[in-house]
């Protein structure tokens, strides 16, 4: 292992990346004693830089838990899988390797082929990590994916959610997804492999290759645009998801059950803290200016 990779986590990107993982852990109470915790490698970026950050945390941090670094093979060109393999080595990374045929299954479907392939992964991984006996299975997403995910839903899916830190599974009980690098920036992880003169597999896909463009492509040039203007349009993105008014919503819903401003509009109930609202949302527009 070249320990200057493992070092340079917390020595030249301590602050950018170690110290906002700790801080995704601490805040969402994502991992806890006595966790057994599969951390899905992808072979990409972020995956192998979760995977180097979780490792280090159970050495090194006050949390007793316990880690098994898995690999899916959905059906990767050999030059795709070698490189997988080569970076676990370099990294240091007991990976365990599990061959699908996702790949195959999904080649041939002409509609939603995404859709389908993403369906299959998530079962896969969810039914392994029962069989190794984990209640937990790590993801590489950071804050990017989260403030793209939540763009995406208001341009195209018609909603506003956000990807949750971690939830539990609807179908496999006692198992929870989690996301440990919640608050660190693609940009940051994208310098640490750079600094350290890393290079990791891209979308192995054949579908996303030939399609060459995606919703997700669409709103990170979006966000490009708009950091031009606004620096911090990403957080104020982030932050709006977390200063939800209720009653300044049209309707919305938790679970089945939904609820309309109609619903209590004849009661008289007053937006308690709009002109509040409203003075805050004046001074930030002054700060950003």
């Amino acid at each position: 292992m070249n320990s200057s990779i493992d070092s340079s986590i917390t020595g030249e990107f301590g602050k950018s990346i170690w110290s906002k993982f700790r801080k995704g852990i601490e805040e969402y109470r994502l991992i806890e004693n006595n966790d057994k915790i599969a951390v899905c490698i992808s072979g990409g970026k972020d995956s192998m830089l979760m995977a180097k950050c979780m490792q280090r945390l159970q050495k090194y941090g006050n949390i007793d838990f316990d880690v098994e670094y898995i690999v899916m093979d959905p059906g990767y060109a050999d030059e795709n899988r070698k490189k997988i393999e080569d970076n676990a080595k370099l990294l240091d990374i007991p990976i365990r390797i599990m061959n699908t045929r996702i790949f195959e299954s999904t080649e041939k479907v002409e509609k939603n082929p995404c859709f389908l392939c993403a369906r299959l992964r998530r079962g896969w991984l969810y039914k392994t990590a029962q069989e190794l006996g984990c209640n937990k299975i790590a993801l590489g997403h950071h804050f990017d994916d989260v403030i793209e995910t939540i763009l995406m839903g208001m341009l195209y899916g018609s909603q506003v959610q956000t990807m949750m830190p971690k939830l539990h599974s609807e179908n496999y009980e006692g198992v929870q997804v989690i996301r440990p690098l919640y608050l660190v920036r693609e940009s940051d992880i994208i310098r640490w492999g750079e600094y350290n003169d890393l290079e990791f597999i891209q979308c192995a896909c054949l579908v996303a290759k030939s399609e060459g463009s995606s919703k997700r492509a669409e709103v990170k040039q979006l966000l490009k645009q708009l950091r031009l203007t606004n620096p911090a349009v990403d957080m104020n993105i982030f932050r709006s998801v977390e200063n939800v008014n209720l009653q300044t919503l049209i309707s919305y819903h938790r679970g089945s059950e939904y609820h309309h401003f109609l619903d209590d509009f004849d009661k008289g109930l007053s937006i308690k803290g709009t002109n509040n609202f409203a003075d805050k949302k004046d001074e930030t527009e002054q700060e950003q200016c």
